[in-house]
């Protein structure tokens, strides 16, 4: 039996603005680091042994899952960045209030933005000072993989290959796994392992920080999926 653990990064500094990030690189805010710190401690209470750690090439994530580690004593644990676990790419929507834009577009448009299954938001302008192909964190990623926007079917597309096959032969050799990553590459994730429907992916939340416990099968049949943090626990929505 193996133990996957999904943790949506920590509070960032755009989340605290009501801000749309997707690819863009911010920090964690105070309250987001607290939250890491607390992700970490929560795991060592379970007594769970790690042995991968993956993420994104994000630094909300990467300093989530350091701090994590950090609290279980895990330090010198190499952990492995990967692209595709990024967040959705919110396209032209990127840096822009989410609040502003509900005034603006409707709050029915940015619902269909933000959560329909394969609706995309404008694209980002290439010269935008928020476009990921300008930023030398992905100065080793082929710019066709480097998205202007994406819906959440993109982000599925990306990050469910990248789990077959990387994470996957991993579970079925019953080895335990961190993933700190985001809302939506962990809710495209979740679709699979809980064999979440596309007219109800939409209504799962994941809340930041909160590790979220799933035991596999070594055939990768679902046993059971809890939040650690059950004050900040979402509904988990399983075959639907």
């Amino acid at each position: 039996m193996s133990k996957l653990i999904l943790v949506r990064h920590g509070q960032s500094i755009w989340n605290l603005q009501n801000r749309f990030t997707g690819w863009y690189d911010v920090e964690l805010s105070k309250n987001g680091l607290s939250e890491a710190k607390k992700a970490g401690e929560l795991l060592v209470k379970k007594n769970i042994r790690i042995d991968f750690a993956y993420t994104s090439y994000l630094k909300r994530a990467n300093s989530t899952l350091e701090i994590i580690l950090q609290n279980m004593n895990l330090d010198n644990m190499e952990f492995i960045r990967s692209w595709e676990l990024n967040e959705r790419h919110y396209g032209s929507l990127t840096g822009l209030n989410k609040s502003e834009m509900k005034e603006k577009l409707g709050e029915e448009q940015i619902k269909i933005y933000r959560r329909s299954w394969d609706i995309a938001p404008p694209e980002l302008n290439e010269d935008s000072e928020f476009n990921p192909r300008n930023d030398l964190i992905y100065r080793d990623i082929s710019i066709n993989n480097i998205p202007n926007t994406e819906s959440l079917k993109d982000t599925y597309e990306r990050v469910i290959p990248y789990y077959d096959k990387s994470i996957k032969p991993k579970i079925l050799d019953e080895k335990n796994i961190i993933i700190a990553a985001h809302g939506n590459s962990l809710r495209a994730l979740c679709k699979l392992l809980f064999n979440i429907s596309n007219d109800k992916i939409n209504a799962l939340e994941i809340p930041t920080g909160n590790p979220l416990l799933v035991e596999l099968n070594s055939d990768l049949s679902f046993i059971d999926a809890n939040y650690l943090d059950r004050t900040r626990a979402q509904n988990i929505i399983i075959n639907q």
